[in-house]
C-alpha cells in the first residue's frame, strides 16, 4: 500500500512538473521567441534591432541573476533614456504572469545555454 502510495505521488509530482515546462516552453513561444528567437540565440529582426541578450551564450547566462531575470520578466526592460526596450510580460487577457510562471520561464531560459 505503501508503495502505491508513493508511485502515485511520483507521478504526480512528474505530471505537475511537465505541466510547467510545457507552460514555460508555450509561454516562451508566445511572449520571448519574437525577440530572443525559438532557440534562445537573440537572431531575429526584433532581436537583432534591440539588442536582445543571446541565451545559448555561456558568459550572457553567467553573467544573468535569476532574480534580474525574474524582476525583467515581471517589469520590462528600459534604456538609460526610460525607452522600453522590452515590455512586461502578461497573458492574452492582461493578466502579469504568476511567481511560478515566472519562475519556471527564469528555468527554461537557463536551459538554453549551450
Amino acid at each position: 500500500m505503501k508503495k502505491m502510495l508513493l508511485l502515485a505521488t511520483m507521478f504526480g509530482l512528474a505530471a505537475t512538473l511537465s505541466t510547467k515546462g510545457a507552460e514555460a516552453k508555450e509561454n516562451w513561444d508566445t511572449l520571448c521567441a519574437k525577440c530572443h528567437g525559438a532557440e534562445g540565440n537573440a537572431d531575429t529582426k526584433m532581436g537583432v534591432k534591440l539588442g536582445a541578450k543571446n541565451f545559448t551564450d555561456a558568459k550572457v547566462q553567467a553573467d544573468l541573476k535569476d532574480d534580474a531575470a525574474a524582476k525583467a520578466i515581471k517589469d520590462g526592460i528600459k534604456d538609460a533614456d526610460g525607452k522600453t526596450k522590452m515590455k512586461a510580460f502578461v497573458t492574452g487577457a492582461d493578466t502579469p504572469l504568476s511567481d511560478d510562471e515566472v519562475k519556471a520561464l527564469v528555468a527554461y531560459v537557463r536551459g538554453l545555454k549551450k
